[in-house]
């Protein structure tokens, strides 16, 4: 049983239903395995054994297995990172990507120190206006007149920041939602384009040649994808410039080209990037797709005072932030849509409906069969990754996960908690351990344990934060 939202899991559930899972006996064990995930809201339930095979003569015997396991074998993280799906894993996540992207600022794991000395620029890619919307507060957290107009379609109420109604078109009829569908489904392009204008922008800047560029510099970035409240995706970026060295070091780049250079070419060059799509006779006229006008670039500093700049610290939680957001704020579109029907049932806004709806009809198109729209419906035609960066700027998702599970692993051997391997000699010269499993389930199968899983991860959070006072105090 996997929950659609595990935030309905916070109330305590009834006296009844905690009786009843108390009388099913395994009560303890169950609540341990909720620790050993964390308090991942739908663990992946896994069947199956591991054997000790001797390397030198082939000599195999049984370590462990799952049958008689409570709570139904050998359960691991979900490790999906969307809070609206798993809150713990999704928190994990969060913590890998600031990380991530704070090693890549100001160092640390494998990433040398010096690279705060780089030219660095967080920079926010927007899409363009595919028709006027009702605005919620501005930037300083005000409310404001939403769209005051003598003629046309206005809008003359204050919405506050958690009116639905935001982000919604004034005008849904003329609302272009066709052309914003496919803004979306091609702005993995758009981004692709962007990096290689902006190597060319860079050398044009500095009076070089791209290919005498390319030898001298190299551009590092790591880039995070969020939806505005209009269901259109852009992007918060960290672009770094460093020296182009055969053997990988990550190094300051020549004096000749400064944080200045950057901050300009990456306005100029997101200026340049046109992508155009061909005619679909009777349904879309040939598309020209650019970033919309509202770039907003900021050199990145060590000094949190340097007026127009951010710190390393900012730019990383900011990042962070929206590594785990979903395509909308209820969770309802976490999940691939596979029927029209399905929008009932989910509950998405009369808005985020006629985007699906979109997607659906140009889908059917066969010149956009390959766009693959319906399978992206669910995401409003973004195809791309959430997440990713360069593969220069700084450690990977995959290597900090490694670090954890060896640290864990290592930690349990310490303590005797591990019932996998507990039993079994440290002889890795001669011994390999070969597991065989099969997927056997995902989520909880009482609701209790679900509340229990919860409650352990608020818990967590609320440790850790103690954690982070005391050590300020």
């Amino acid at each position: 049983m996997v929950p659609e939202n595990p935030s309905v899991t916070h109330a305590a559930p009834p006296l009844a239903q905690i009786s009843e899972r108390l009388r099913l006996g395994d009560f303890d064990q169950v609540h341990e395995r909720i620790k050993r995930v964390h308090g991942c809201a739908c663990p992946v339930r896994l069947s199956g054994e591991l054997r000790a095979v001797d390397a030198v003569t082939g000599d195999s015997r049984p370590v462990w297995s799952s049958k008689g396991e409570p709570g139904g074998g050998l359960w691991v993280p979900c490790g999906n990172r969307r809070a609206t799906i798993c809150p713990a894993c999704a928190d994990t996540y969060q913590g890998d990507t600031f990380q991530l992207i704070r090693s890549g600022l100001v160092g640390g794991k494998t990433v040398p120190d010096r690279v705060r000395e780089h030219p660095r620029v967080f920079a926010t890619f927007t899409a363009p206006s595919f028709g006027a919307v009702h605005r919620g507060p501005a930037k300083d957290g005000k409310t404001r007149v939403c769209h005051p107009r003598r003629s046309g379609t206005s809008c003359a109420r204050y919405h506050r920041a958690d009116d639905p109604l935001i982000g919604a078109p004034l005008d849904p009829d003329a609302y272009d939602y066709a052309r914003q569908v496919m803004w979306n489904n091609h702005a993995g392009e758009l981004w692709r384009r962007f990096t290689v204008y902006l190597r060319r922008h860079l050398a044009a800047a500095v009076g070089m040649t791209q290919a005498e560029f390319n030898a001298a510099v190299r551009v590092s970035y790591a880039k995070v994808a969020e939806f505005q409240a209009r269901g259109v995706v852009h992007f918060h970026a960290v672009i770094r410039l460093d020296s182009m060295r055969k053997d990988g070091i990550i190094c300051p780049p020549p004096t000749w080209v400064s944080v200045a250079h950057l901050d300009a070419a990456v306005a100029s060059a997101a200026a340049a990037v046109l992508v155009t799509t061909d005619p679909v006779p009777g349904l879309l006229p040939a598309l020209f797709l650019r970033w919309g006008i509202q770039l907003d670039t900021h050199a990145i500093t060590t000094d949190a005072f340097t007026a127009g700049s951010l710190t390393e610290e900012a730019v990383a939680a900011y990042i962070a932030k929206y590594a785990t957001k979903s395509t909308t704020d209820t969770g309802a579109l976490d999940r691939r849509i596979r029927s029209l029907d399905d929008l009932d049932r989910i509950g998405v806004t009369a808005h985020q409906r006629r985007i699906i709806e979109a997607c659906w009809t140009l889908a059917d198109v066969l010149d956009l069969e390959e766009r693959k729209l319906r399978e992206w419906a669910h995401m409003l035609g973004f195809r791309g990754h959430f997440s990713t960066k360069s593969r220069r700027y700084s450690t990977t998702l995959g290597a900090l996960r490694q670090v954890r599970r060896d640290y864990r692993a290592h930690q349990a051997r310490q303590t005797g908690t591990d019932d996998l391997l507990g039993d079994l000699d440290d002889d890795g010269a001669t011994t390999l351990i070969v597991g065989t499993f099969a997927f056997a389930g995902q989520g909880y199968d009482h609701s209790v344990d679900a509340w229990m899983a919860a409650n352990h991860h608020r818990g967590r959070i609320e440790n850790r934060q103690i954690a982070r006072e005391e050590s300020a105090a």
